[in-house]
């Protein structure tokens, strides 16, 4: 069952220029920078009111986030929803006819079970399935 948004994901071209925005412009205190090698990006988290905003940064010319700003531009880029089963939300998704782009869970940021659905079959929003890593 989704809980609650887990957080917003947003595509920038460097972290070293977009945090300062967040803090300065927000008020936010960045709480976590870690690289994610599996998905190519780099990722800073910020907590607005038990929602984090995610920012993600691109460590390779081939990666997800980077095809996206090339295509669209530095902006949101998904939104993800705290699931207590993510696997059970994969195969209602599925059996509502989603297309999945990740069958399993896999280990996102901050160790997290994560996996995404196709915008294509989600009205053009990449959506993304996390519960905590185990």
């Amino acid at each position: 069952m989704l809980t609650r948004i887990d957080h917003l994901g947003i595509a920038v071209k460097s972290l070293e220029e977009a945090i300062p925005m967040y803090e300065e412009a927000f008020g936010l205190s960045c709480e976590n920078i870690e690289e994610v090698p599996s998905q190519k990006v780099k990722t800073a988290f910020f907590n607005v009111g038990g929602t984090h905003i995610e920012l993600l940064e691109p460590t390779s010319d081939d990666s997800p986030i980077a095809k996206f700003i090339a295509k669209n531009g530095e902006g949101v880029h998904h939104v993800a929803f705290a699931s207590d089963d993510v696997p059970g939300q994969l195969a209602q998704a599925k059996a509502a006819g989603i297309r999945l782009i990740n069958e399993e869970p896999v280990v996102g940021a901050g160790g997290k079970q994560v996996a995404f659905l196709h915008p294509k079959s989600t009205r053009g929003v990449l959506t993304e399935f996390c519960s905590p890593g185990h």
